[in-house]
């Protein structure tokens, strides 16, 4: 059974890593899924990597959905207008599901690097990519959700709460995302739509992929290099917490709060593609924290 068959998404920023494993396991369980992002066929953006979101929005369809793809820049407000009137034509203002996950940061971390001494226009740039373009899309695509009196709206971040994550610009990025989470909550509190902040764990992306020499058929290979990297997780882990999110009739029982991959597993009791249940939370506190 598709469970969401009917359904609309977005997946703002879905070239890769979560977004690409959030939009298949939305399209798996049978939505619409808009793709949007940067990187196109013959026109790739700055990051350096060859995915684009014509192949992400080819694989949701070939897991059962509807993959459309959309070139965004969502620091573009006219681009973000664009996309959000094109869905409400081609889909009569309907907007179910709209996931947050535009990022872009990864090349302009300085990691190990005081804030004073880190390059400030990367650092600023960060908060542009990747805080900015989170509230211009939700503006632009909220209101056909506050029409409708209901919607799910996802903040993707980097774990839990506030605590400083290793670098001024990105634990900046990463717990303002939580904090947009809870306060769009607020503001729709009597519209019937959640907001909430998810969290995957120790990502296997494309990029760690390549970063260990692996692949996701010989991955755990990788932990020879880094032996974290054991506990990590595919993006289609974080996607199934967002397709159980959609799914959950109490689902508005969460609004506002920061939730994560591993977490959301325990509860619903769902796993990795791999048959794993990856568990950051558990595997962090016994042995990063307490060693």
């Amino acid at each position: 059974m598709k469970r969401l068959e009917g359904k609309v998404a977005v997946v703002a920023g879905a070239t890769r890593g979560a977004g690409r494993g959030i939009a298949m396991m939305l399209g798996e369980a049978g939505a619409t899924v808009y793709v949007t992002g940067r990187s196109t066929k013959g026109n790739l953006s700055s990051m350096g990597r060859t995915e684009t979101i014509e192949e992400t929005a080819e694989l949701v369809t070939s897991k059962g959905g509807k993959g459309i793809a959309v070139r965004v820049d969502h620091t573009v407000e006219e681009d973000v207008k664009a996309l959000f009137k094109k869905i409400e034509e081609e889909q009569n203002g309907q907007l179910d599901i709209l996931v947050n996950d535009v990022w872009g940061g990864d090349p302009l971390t300085e990691w190990n690097t005081p804030f004073w001494e880190h390059d400030l226009d990367n650092g600023l740039l960060m908060q542009r990519r990747a805080i900015h373009s989170h509230i211009i899309t939700s503006h632009y695509g909220v209101p056909l959700m506050v029409r409708n009196r209901k919607g799910l709206l996802v903040e993707i971040t980097d774990g839990v709460d506030y605590q400083y994550r290793g670098n001024l610009f990105y634990s900046l990025v990463k717990i303002s995302t939580i904090h947009l989470a809870q306060a769009m909550s607020h503001d729709l509190a009597d519209r019937n739509i959640t907001a909430v902040a998810v969290s995957p764990g120790f990502l296997r992306s494309e990029a760690m992929l390549d970063l260990f020499g692996v692949t996701e058929e010989n991955w755990q290979e990788g932990a020879k290099k880094e032996p974290h990297f054991i506990a990590s997780e595919t993006p289609f882990f974080i996607g199934r917490a967002i397709v159980e999110l959609a799914s959950d009739p109490k689902v508005h029982e969460k609004t506002g709060k920061a939730l994560s991959s591993w977490e959301l597993s325990r509860e619903y009791g769902f796993k990795d593609i791999d048959g794993r249940q990856p568990d950051w939370g558990k595997y962090f506190e016994e042995n990063v924290l307490n060693k």
